[in-house]
């Protein structure tokens, strides 16, 4: 019971209208302490407009209101998503989707609402059972078969925040008109079905729920290893040490076995950082592009085990810096690449590996693509 006697008529639809369809005691609290306050403002800022929804999905930060990340915003955009794919795809419900979710506060919890709504649609749903990589999702996405898949994070984003990325079947992040379809749906499907999320997870089991992490983790590094490591005798006589940090993410258990897939010796950890942790204590912003602020421990740490290479992946592990400890007449320390080098770095090795290859295809028939934001190298 709360009273809204102290905000506006106009505010006070706006929480009526969030306390008749939020089923999760938190946030329904947020919200009536902010009302008990007579905080019109933040009620506004929360509640008068949506969360939009994008090319790049979901992401803001985890608090009440229909402009955040919550249990309420997940179900509206999974409803949403389930009745644009059943459009998009006439077996949809045997093909499935497929998701994942990072270590944040709430991942899994997110992931599980939107595995419950997709289930209550008959759809096949395929959750992973731990933390994977984003990049997991994007190759469980064709590798299944599914009509499309969800990864659950907010990337290098703040700690506050949270995200729902959502990938087409191709494994691609959706582009247009596929974005503008599914909003449409979400705010055709705005009021929660009825439905209880928990019980309906737990009775679809080994029907409608499965959990794809061996097959997808063992396909996953058979590929990297078939198509991307061309030394591997050559890897296990390295004599470089390598120093990574996951940056409180989820990529240590990932990293380490494509160091093993590419039979290199395992790397030095960043031990502060190595194991996902939501609070992300030693960075404000969990970036590993940020430059020498975030890498400031991992730079101690490769300085301690006379380490000149530092690999560091953001909480998601889809993003990579690379910095090199470098000792010249024009430059000393570290030197940490942009993104654009590491590009053209990984170009150029591959255009090497294909010209020394005796089955290398000839230039005419190579194209390297780059991004809207990168740089043409």
């Amino acid at each position: 019971v709360y009273s809204t006697m102290v905000v506006s008529a106009e505010v006070q639809k706006f929480v009526e209208q969030w306390m008749a369809w939020d089923r999760n005691d938190s946030t329904r609290a947020e919200i009536t302490a902010l009302v008990e306050a007579g905080d019109e403002k933040e009620l506004r800022a929360r509640l008068q407009k949506r969360i939009v929804f994008g090319t790049a999905g979901l992401r803001g930060p985890m608090k009440a209101g229909f402009a955040c990340m919550n249990d309420l915003t997940v179900i509206q955009a999974t409803q949403g998503l389930a009745k644009y794919l059943l459009a998009q795809f006439p077996d949809e419900k045997t093909r499935g989707v497929v998701i994942g979710y990072d270590g944040r506060h709430h991942s899994l919890r997110f992931a599980q609402l939107a595995a419950a709504t997709f289930i209550s649609q008959g759809i096949l749903v395929y959750l992973f059972s731990r933390l994977v990589p984003t990049p997991f999702v994007s190759f469980a996405t064709p590798h299944l078969k599914c009509v499309a898949g969800v990864m659950v994070t907010a990337s290098h984003n703040p700690k506050d925040d949270n995200g729902y990325k959502v990938y087409w079947e191709s494994g691609c992040q959706i582009n247009v008109p596929h974005d503008k379809g599914i909003l449409q749906q979400i705010d055709a499907n705005l009021a929660p079905w009825d439905i209880h999320h928990d019980d309906l997870l737990a009775k679809s089991k080994d029907s409608l729920l499965k959990d794809p992490i061996d097959e997808v983790s063992a396909a996953y590094f058979e590929k990297v290893g078939s198509t991307c490591c061309f030394h591997q005798a050559y890897n296990a006589s390295s004599k470089v040490p390598i120093t990574y940090t996951a940056m409180h993410g989820v990529g240590a258990e990932w990293v380490a076995r494509s160091f093993a897939t590419f039979n290199l010796p395992p790397y030095i950890p960043v031990p502060e950082q190595i194991s996902a942790d939501p609070e992300f204590p030693t960075v404000e912003f969990p970036n590993p592009e940020e430059g020498q602020g975030a890498l400031k421990l991992a730079m101690a740490a490769a300085e301690a085990h006379a380490s000149p290479l530092i690999l560091a992946t953001d909480p998601d592990a889809d993003r990579l810096a690379v910095a090199e400890k470098v000792a010249g007449p024009h430059e000393t320390g570290w030197r940490i690449f942009t993104g654009n080098e590491i590009g053209a770095f990984l170009a150029y090795w591959l255009w090497q590996k294909n010209q020394a290859s005796p089955d290398a295809l000839p230039p005419a028939q190579i194209a390297m693509v780059n991004s809207t934001v990168s740089s043409k190298v």
